[in-house]
């Protein structure tokens, strides 16, 4: 299927692994012109960088920040507010339950995603909808509509940030611009494994059998960071064109199961 990017500019933050690597990845692929990806890790972002511009014709930008500094986001944006999508990504809410995750954890989390994807958006779809067209993809998390005790403050910020979505999305359209939500299940990537030890440690007493509770997921594994990339460029693309709001990437119905995460 031709996702007709050709000429297309693209933002993806928190693009130095996981999901973020892999979108970036495929755009580039699927024939995006410009792919600027932002990180706080630069030699990651340059290994990137080669491989994206190795083998596709493909310019790739890369920008080392952190996105939590208002200077350095501000600056962020002045340098890529031209795009035809982005791509809110960057952000990892800590898990635990309400007497593990303290204040300053809880806000840090929050900062970073919940806050950081509405203040990119404030910017982005102000500028979008000026010029009268563009697409906003956030990327959050399936807890938002599953929630978990032992993922509090991860559920409540996805929630909150898919309410978000809802909201701007339902009046975007009038001004050429499309905001979706992709909500993925657990993807296999350091930071599920982390978060499995830890609950394998909890509901196991042990976090060496983390691999064990892989037997709760439909088809007894997480998903991969490339078949959500793969998810987010299809949406960002005009062959989505009449998607908006929230799309349920629930990985095999792991909002059926309950999530082990």
């Amino acid at each position: 299927m031709e996702l007709n990017l050709s000429g297309k500019s693209v933002l993806v933050t928190g693009a130095s692994k996981g999901i973020g690597e892999a979108a970036a990845e495929v755009f580039a692929r699927e024939g995006a012109s410009v792919v600027h990806v932002t990180a706080r890790s630069g030699d990651l972002l340059e290994g990137l960088k080669d491989r994206i511009e190795s083998a596709h014709d493909c310019k790739v930008l890369t920008h080392v920040l952190d996105l939590t500094d208002v200077g350095e986001r501000d600056n962020l944006i002045a340098a890529t507010i031209d795009v035809d999508i982005l791509v809110n990504n960057a952000g990892a809410i800590p898990s635990g339950s309400l007497d593990v995750v303290d204040d300053a954890a809880w806000r840090a989390g929050w900062e970073l995603k919940v806050f950081g994807y509405v203040n990119m958006c404030r910017s982005f779809y102000k500028h979008m909808a000026n010029r009268g067209h563009g697409v906003i993809i956030n990327n959050i998390g399936n807890s938002g509509e599953n929630p978990d005790i032992d993922y509090i403050a991860g559920s409540s910020g996805n929630a909150s940030l898919m309410a978000f979505s809802l909201a701007l999305g339902g009046r975007s359209m009038d001004h050429g611009v499309r905001v979706v939500a992709v909500n993925p299940g657990p993807i296999d990537t350091g930071r599920m494994e982390k978060m499995l030890k830890q609950r394998a440690k909890t509901m196991l007493g042990d976090e060496g059998r983390w691999k064990e509770l892989l037997a709760r997921f439909p088809g007894g594994r997480g998903g991969t960071a490339e078949e959500v990339g793969d998810l987010i460029v299809f949406l960002a693309s005009e062959r989505a064109g009449f998607i908006l709001w929230v799309c349920d990437d629930d990985r095999w119905g792991i909002t059926a199961r309950r999530s082990v995460v």
